[in-house]
């Protein structure tokens, strides 16, 4: 049960991805979680006070399943497929995540100065919460798509659109790790 621990090495990871892709291309289904957002927006109501969303959700029944095997998936693996064990982090980095207020780093998957209950309960914490949903909601469908959309089955069927995307994932990762980032905490 150990292996299950460890990341899969690329060569068993890249060839199942690649087979999920020619699946769901061969089927005619669209991979990218946005989309699946946008279902439910639909299947919400949005529709009535977003044009954006009139469509009908019932012929995108499957993205339900999809959003259910995501939390399911997620579930499952933070239940039974999560080390226990802290993250081996390269010094400098734990050095350069205390410095900006994230004490003990690497002790957690997820640092408990921005994760936890009590610092999105903040008035900060909700602020960085929703403004990153607006933004990242906004962004995705300025895009045309979100990362995985953009990133995996775009840049495997070689879309120009797709490419510079990911550019600009890339570039707004690298804006918001070494300049917003440290001025939040």
């Amino acid at each position: 049960m150990d292996f299950l621990l460890q990341p899969w090495p690329w060569y068993v990871a890249g060839p199942l991805i690649a087979l999920c892709m020619y699946l769901m291309n061969f089927f005619g289904k669209k991979f990218g979680v946005s989309s699946n957002l946008e279902t439910v927006c639909a299947m919400g109501g949005a529709g009535k006070l977003v044009d954006f969303f009139k469509f009908d959700w019932r012929a995108h029944k499957w993205h339900i399943a999809f959003i259910i095997g995501l939390i399911i998936g997620g579930f499952i693996s933070n239940q039974w497929f999560t080390p226990i064990d802290t993250i081996a982090l390269y010094p400098q980095t734990v050095q350069d995540l205390e410095e900006i207020g994230i004490a003990n780093a690497g002790s957690t998957f997820l640092p408990i100065e921005i994760y936890s209950t009590n610092a999105m309960l903040t008035l900060k914490g909700f602020l960085i919460l929703i403004s990153a949903g607006i933004l990242v909601g906004f962004g995705a469908r300025y895009a045309g798509g979100c990362t995985s959309g953009h990133g995996i089955v775009g840049l495997s069927k070689f879309s120009t659109e797709s490419f510079i995307a990911v550019g600009g994932f890339f570039i707004g990762g690298l804006i918001m790790t070494w300049l917003i980032l440290p001025h939040l905490f």
